[in-house]
């Protein structure tokens, strides 16, 4: 599984206008199942997401994960992190996995998240979200398992 990882002051998703997940504080986390992927991997995605230490501390470093500072977690599926572009001007994306087992791995993956005692919300499989965000440092990583 493949996510990429934001450290936010507030994030929220909207269908049709509707508000249908938000955090404060906390990690927005777009995560893509890959063929072949496992629960597994799911949750060891989810577990090193949870525990990665990119949250300031008191003298300024990151050394704080999201377990220490109790933030949330918006996770929205998004299968373009599969992109292959590595051949002309359109990227492919059969790489993802297929949408009945991408939707299973991404609930798999939320619930994994809340499972180590985070707060998630979630934006909806499938569905054409307006996600917003403010990123904090900026800090964006790349994370894969």
């Amino acid at each position: 599984m493949r996510a990429l990882v934001q450290r936010v002051s507030e994030a929220a998703v909207r269908i049709d206008g509707a508000v249908v997940g938000e955090i404060g504080p906390g990690l927005m986390i777009l995560v893509c199942a890959m063929a072949g992927d496992t629960e597994a991997q799911a949750e060891k995605l989810a577990a090193r997401i949870a525990k990665m230490r990119i949250f300031q501390d008191e003298a300024g470093k990151m050394n704080r994960s999201l377990l220490d500072t109790g933030g949330g977690a918006l996770v929205v599926s998004q299968f373009t992190l599969a992109a292959d572009t590595s051949r002309g001007n359109r990227p492919g994306f059969s790489a993802a996995a297929p949408p009945d087992e991408g939707n299973r791995l991404y609930e798999h993956f939320s619930k994994a998240l809340a499972g180590q005692g985070v707060e998630v919300a979630n934006g909806r499989f499938g569905a054409d979200m307006k996600v917003s965000l403010i990123n904090d440092g900026p800090v964006t990583i790349w994370i894969e398992a």
